[in-house]
């Protein structure tokens, strides 16, 4: 005696066809009866076909490879977008301090989720995580310095005043090359976004700081900057225990 499958007859998913639907499952503009077994789809479960539950796509940015390391973004198409997202800013800020306030914030969000990026794509060799300062700090002035802008910073030092500060420095910002800031903006600093990154990626790694960013110009280097690293007495204190 063969054991026979009992399929229960509920109204047929035909109109969602399993290739070439967005998905197979829950469809919410049918209800509850999206998810019964029918025909159609018992026939695919038992015959062990592969169901996709997601959207598939050659070019999804999710079938990409995380360890990529070549550039993927035009120069050009870069300075563009910058320049729209200074643009936006400006026009939502109420004045030049506002503006690089918003220009932090949005650079925060990058460093975020760009500190691990950039762990993923080193390996082994940058994945441990850094639990001093000094090492989190030349972690910043060089592999995701060049991760993020292909080379590395020019400068890392200790302020002399501080205990709890830090100043890095870059005698050619990427961002601060697209565009020349009109006099009566003062002094404005549109490397407030690179101030973000830094800040963002340190908090991300659990080094709470405030990040600001200071023209410093040389000569030589007109757009010269410094970035300036505050810690809180937090990290500080934390230190001098692991020390």
């Amino acid at each position: 005696m063969t054991d026979k499958i009992i399929q229960p007859s509920v109204s047929s998913l035909s109109s969602l066809p399993v290739d070439s639907s967005p998905g197979f499952g829950y469809n919410p503009a049918v209800g509850p009866s999206s998810n019964a077994i029918t025909p159609e789809s018992s026939n695919i479960i038992l015959n062990k076909k592969t169901i996709s539950l997601t959207p598939t796509s050659l070019n999804s940015i999710y079938d990409r490879n995380l360890n990529r390391k070549s550039a993927e973004i035009n120069l050009s198409a870069l300075s563009f977008l910058f320049c729209e997202i200074v643009s936006w800013a400006h026009r939502q800020s109420k004045g030049i301090s506002d503006l690089e306030s918003r220009l932090n914030g949005l650079g925060y969000q990058v460093g975020q989720r760009y500190l691990e990026l950039v762990k993923v794509r080193e390996g082994f060799k940058y994945g441990k995580r850094e639990i001093k300062i000094i090492e989190m700090l030349q972690f910043l002035h060089s592999p995701m310095w060049i991760a993020m802008f292909g080379k590395s910073a020019n400068e890392l030092e200790k302020s002399q005043d501080s205990d709890n500060e830090y100043m890095i420095t870059d005698n050619v910002p990427l961002v601060s090359q697209f565009f020349v800031v009109p006099k009566d903006y003062g002094n404005l600093n549109c490397s407030a976004f690179i101030a973000g990154i830094i800040e963002g990626a340190l908090d991300s790694a659990f080094f709470s700081a405030t990040v600001t960013a200071h023209s410093d110009p040389q000569d030589g280097f007109p757009l010269r900057t410094v970035f300036v690293i505050k810690f809180e007495n937090s990290c500080i204190e934390r230190e001098s225990l692991r020390s």
